[in-house]
């Protein structure tokens, strides 16, 4: 049993990712602004901000993984990468592993191909910011922390959110850098997303590297 800190433990993939890892059997502990309508047995809530490095710092003290479910929209607009800056700190000085909940722009269709956040013509335009800051974590912030630092950025399949849910098959497909095929890689459910993050959580076979995961 492991002890696993998620921040933004009520969100879409965040809230997916507390129930199946408490489901397992591992001590969670889920930070969020506000308590959950549904609390998930056996998970310890902390409510507070992500932004503040005292919520952060008592949440992830003595935490095995750490888990950053967090979304570059809404308050996080214009401080997602400090935060995450933050969270890969804390991560780091607690000798805990980080498993990032990332995007899909930041995969590419084919080894050696640009990513796809290079071309962003054919998303809409009040999107990219959110889309350019979440790339970000995985192009530059996360490559830049200490090689003491042992983290893996996971990228869901294209149209993953609360927007566009489906229904959970059980089952995923997980892939590196390189988007699962089709290239659009399919869907995935939020529960299906989370039974892939815990796999990677548990199996600790990917170190400081992207992968994906879709149905």
């Amino acid at each position: 049993m492991s002890r696993i800190a998620v921040i933004g433990g009520t969100g879409y993939a965040g809230a997916a990712i507390t129930a199946e890892a408490a489901r397992r059997g591992h001590q969670v502990t889920a930070l969020s602004r506000s308590a959950p309508d549904a609390p998930v047995d056996g998970v310890t809530y902390v409510e507070g901000d992500a932004a503040d490095e005292t919520v952060l710092q008592r949440v992830i003290s003595g935490s095995d993984a750490v888990v950053a479910a967090l979304a570059p929209r809404g308050p996080l607009a214009a401080t997602f990468r400090d935060v995450n800056r933050t969270i890969a700190r804390l991560a780091d000085a607690a000798g805990a592993a980080l498993f990032v909940v990332g995007g899909y722009s930041s995969l590419r269709p084919e080894p050696g191909a640009d990513r796809f956040v290079t071309d962003l013509s054919n998303v809409p335009t009040e999107l990219h910011p959110e889309i350019l800051a979440g790339a970000a974590l995985i192009l530059e912030d996360l490559p830049a922390t200490p090689e003491s630092l042992d983290w893996v950025f996971v990228s869901p399949a294209l149209g993953f959110g609360a927007h566009a849910p489906v229904e959970p098959v059980g089952s995923y497909r997980l892939g590196g850098e390189v988007a699962v095929q089709p290239q659009d890689g399919g869907t995935i459910s939020a529960p299906d997303y989370a039974l892939g993050v815990v796999d990677v959580i548990e199996r600790r076979e990917h170190h400081r590297e992207q992968v994906n995961l879709a149905a």
